[in-house]
């Protein structure tokens, strides 16, 4: 089955489970339509250049009706795609680890209704949502540059990857992640609407979350922390989409672990793509915490004391110095 038809189909069929039916997708479909009626601007500019030899040929770089139907469109709707994912994702998760009074309401709620399984079933559908998007998105710019034989539809994703719309390039979809492997206890599940598979790896050698999606597309999250280059200890999630332990991201910010990210100077730079001003945007990964904790015990308690003494030590050494600056001595 082409995939215009099975995108189709999983419109219809997926979307009737989503909560919201006017949720943002792909117009896969109709941009396929426009560059249809486009291909005939390779022939308009082929032969309008008499000076060419037979070792050159013309090439539509670009195309006004195609550029401003894509490229300006397609931006807003993968915006709207990880606006919608990101919300839904953070509301499953803030219910799954609730705490206090909500909590409490919670686990009453399941005594008449299974809640559990029902995020579990709304994280399947969301992780079948974003990766479906993504493909209908690769496979449109894709025919973009087929129809114009530039390099323009390659380009754009990775301006997407710079403003962080990027849609299988999220740390929300890790911890979507985290959250199905945790409330299902497995280590991987089969994604039947797209004929995918979801599957983590925690070893002593590497930590690994893949995610394989058809058209041999392969994604492997690297739960390591590229400072410390550990498995990842109460990460956190810069607003580039890098994440790292939190002491390691204190330490590269240039603050104490007990004053926090949001303290950080402005001007701080991310360790690995240079980033400024992406340490504000910072936030934990409660769901992800939590699966190492769970597969990997002994080393997330040996972190624990290791994290605990590090914070009690700058604490000690802040206040020394204020007491310092205060009394002059």
């Amino acid at each position: 089955m082409k995939f215009g038809c099975a995108f189709r189909e999983y419109l219809e069929e997926e979307r009737e489970m989503l909560l919201d039916k006017k949720c943002a997708h792909i117009e896969y479909l109709r941009l396929k339509k426009v560059l249809k009626s486009c291909q005939g601007c390779k022939q308009l500019h082929t032969c309008s250049h008499s000076d060419l030899n037979q070792n050159q040929s013309c090439q539509c770089q670009s195309c006004s009706l195609c550029d401003q139907m894509f490229f300006s469109e397609l931006m807003k709707e993968a915006s709207d795609i990880v606006g919608y994912f990101n919300s839904r994702v953070r509301h499953i998760l803030h219910l799954h680890i609730a705490t206090g009074m909500k909590s409490y309401v919670l686990r009453l709620r399941q005594c008449f209704k299974d809640d559990r399984q029902a995020l579990e079933q709304e994280g399947r559908i969301l992780i079948e949502y974003i990766a479906m998007n993504s493909i209908a998105m690769r496979k449109i710019l894709k025919k973009y540059d087929k129809v114009h034989k530039s390099v323009n539809g390659e380009n754009f994703k990775s301006r997407m990857l710079a403003e962080h719309i990027e849609l299988l390039h999220s740390p929300w979809l890790i911890e979507l992640g985290a959250f199905y492997l945790n409330s299902s206890g497995r280590d991987g599940c089969e994604l039947n609407g797209i004929s995918g598979h979801f599957s983590c790896d925690l070893n002593i050698d590497e930590a690994v979350m893949t995610l394989s999606l058809p058209d041999s597309i392969k994604l492997e999250f690297n739960l390591t922390c590229a400072i410390c280059l550990d498995f990842v200890f109460n990460p956190y999630a810069l607003g580039c989409c890098h994440f790292f332990c939190k002491s390691c991201a204190c330490s590269a910010a240039s603050v104490m672990i007990f004053q926090g990210l949001k303290a950080s100077s402005p001007e701080s730079k991310c360790p690995i793509c240079r980033e400024v001003g992406v340490f504000s945007k910072a936030m934990p990964m409660l769901e992800l915490d939590l699966l190492v904790k769970r597969r990997c015990n002994k080393y997330w308690k040996e972190r624990v004391v290791v994290d605990r003494s590090d914070t009690l030590k700058q604490s000690k050494e802040f206040w020394n110095m204020q007491s310092t600056y205060a009394t002059g001595l």
